[in-house]
């Protein structure tokens, strides 16, 4: 991992790079050029106030209470209540790496200079990421549209000194936590208030590290579906690049690509090449398709990611002015228009996409191991349920059972993108749920990281059964990397311990590490 800052230009970040902030603790730069379009967008502002021009966020109300002017003298009061009464969250605090990605990205939002803030906001935010000042943000609360209102209020309460963030371990006030940082709170001006909580950065924040952990859930599926394939003597026809040249659908592609060379130069499968076995069960046979189009929503979402990265996502918007007459006369005024861009619904929709395709992955990867450990359908060479002497011992037969647990739960969650209550007096009459969405789906990329970390236990146990017979490049690599850390299982023991080592392996890269070494390029 690098030790360079993460540039924050609101144009490149990308979901590794929030990755690198909320999980790495990387730091984060602001280029001198990025700062100056902040400057002139606050120039903006500056000039409706004086105007005394009614624009929305700036000097009227809010929601519903749109309609009601704010004197000149009442717009920094009027800034502070809106963060006070939008605090208005619930249920358990967000996990540091949660709050670091929100923080991360709601700074890449507003230093595309289109939300009217002054710099002093931009320095405090990122003196807040640098120096690990973390807001208690309480989870529930957004609707994602008017974006992630209540979570990033509580953000930023911090940021003026109000609300409480932990610093060096410690739970702090607001104000005590800036200090101890040498942070200056910021008193609110014209549009700051707004510019800091209305945008979806709870969800995009969130999104990314599902995009980043769903494409490492994908990979670990894809090795732990080629050693199954080897430990059940199947086939990797299935995986012929004919069959997916004429059904060229590109993540098909890609995981038959993988199956094919992570069982390279492999033994095992050689060995049964000419068999009279004519077809595989389909968690084997159509491993590509199913693999493939998870593959594809999950692409499908970083696409929507990295759009909404780099977007600007708050109400109202501040544009220079399109009247040339102004420009030639030295008279600029800003262009302010209300719009949706704080709707999370892009968002949503592919997250939703996702999950119900992890869930599929994880479904398909219990059925495989279903493949090893149920006598009633296992090859000969496996003894029942993966240990000799059945019967006296039970193997890994709960471990089945504990993915099935997962599987039904991933089933269950619902697709929060499908529901909408309207909220302030029905002016805000349709919203997404994108932040329930991304919950569902970091929890649900979590239960399938499980459940491919337990088919990897047992098929390294399965691999024991297959003598004299060594796997392919791929597969040996990572058989190798699992036994490092997980033995064979010959007496029962308790088999949590197994299924922890394993999700370790996958969430720290050490089995992608060890694969792609052995392979001497990427895996796709």
């Amino acid at each position: 991992m690098t030790d360079e800052p993460v540039v924050v230009d609101g144009e490149s970040l990308t979901p590794n790079a929030v990755e690198r902030v909320a999980r790495s603790g990387a730091i984060v730069r602001v280029p001198e050029e990025v700062r100056e379009r902040v400057r002139e967008s606050r120039e903006r502002i500056i000039n409706i106030v004086e105007s005394g021009e009614a624009v929305y966020g700036v000097n009227t109300g809010f929601g519903e209470l749109v309609q009601e002017r704010i004197p000149e003298d009442d717009i920094e009061t009027l800034q502070q209540n809106l963060v006070r009464s939008h605090a208005a969250g619930t249920g358990r605090e967000l996990a540091t790496e949660e709050v670091r990605a929100m923080l991360v990205t709601r700074l890449n939002a507003l230093v595309k200079g289109y939300s009217g803030v002054r710099e002093r906001i931009v320095d405090v935010l990122v003196r807040m990421i640098n120096e690990a000042v973390h807001p208690v943000v309480k989870a529930k609360g957004s609707l994602g549209a008017s974006g992630d209102l209540a979570p990033l209020s509580h953000l930023a309460l911090v940021v003026t000194g109000e609300g409480e963030a932990t610093v060096d371990g410690e739970r702090l006030s607001g104000a005590e936590a800036l200090k101890r940082k040498n942070i200056e709170p910021v008193t609110l001006r014209a549009k700051e208030g707004l510019g800091l909580i209305n945008g979806t950065q709870l969800t995009v924040g969130l999104a990314s590290l599902v995009v980043c952990d769903a494409e490492r859930t994908m990979r670990a599926a894809d090795i732990a579906g080629a050693m199954t394939t080897e430990a059940t003597m199947s086939t990797t026809a299935s995986s012929h690049p004919s069959i997916h040249r004429v059904r060229p659908h590109q993540g098909q592609t890609k995981s038959a690509e993988n199956i094919r060379r992570l069982t390279q130069n492999s033994e095992i499968v050689e060995s049964h090449r000419n068999c009279d076995r004519v077809q595989d069960a389909y968690s084997l046979r159509c491993l590509p398709q199913v693999h493939g189009a998870v593959r594809d929503s999950i692409q499908h979402l970083r696409e929507a990611v990295e759009t909404e990265l780099n977007s600007a996502t708050d109400n109202p918007l501040v544009f220079p002015t399109e009247n040339a007459d102004d420009r030639a006369s030295g008279t600029e005024r800003a262009a302010v228009i209300s719009g949706g861009n704080f709707h999370g619904q892009p968002l949503a929709l592919r997250l939703d996409y996702v999950t119900s395709g992890l869930a599929e992955l994880a479904s398909i990867s219990e059925r495989r191991m279903d493949r090893m450990l149920n006598p009633n359908v296992q090859e000969e060479h496996l003894p029942p349920f993966l240990t000799k002497g059945s019967g006296l011992r039970s193997g890994y037969m709960i471990a089945q059972y504990t993915a099935a647990d997962l599987v039904s739960t991933n089933r269950s969650q619902g697709r929060p993108s499908m529901d909408s209550i309207p909220v302030s007096g029905n002016q805000e009459d349709h919203v997404s749920m994108s932040a329930q969405s991304a919950y569902v789906g970091r929890e649900t990329v979590e239960s399938t990281l499980r459940v491919i970390g337990i088919e990897l236990a047992c098929a390294a146990q399965a691999l024991d059964f297959v003598e004299d017979l060594t796997p392919g490049v791929g597969t040996d690599a990572a058989y190798q990397e699992v036994r490092d850390h997980v033995p064979h299982l010959d007496e029962d023991r308790p088999i949590h311990r197994d299924i922890e080592s394993t999700l370790a392996l996958l969430r720290s890269d050490t089995l992608l590490d060890a694969v792609e070494t052995a392979l001497n390029d990427p895996l796709a």
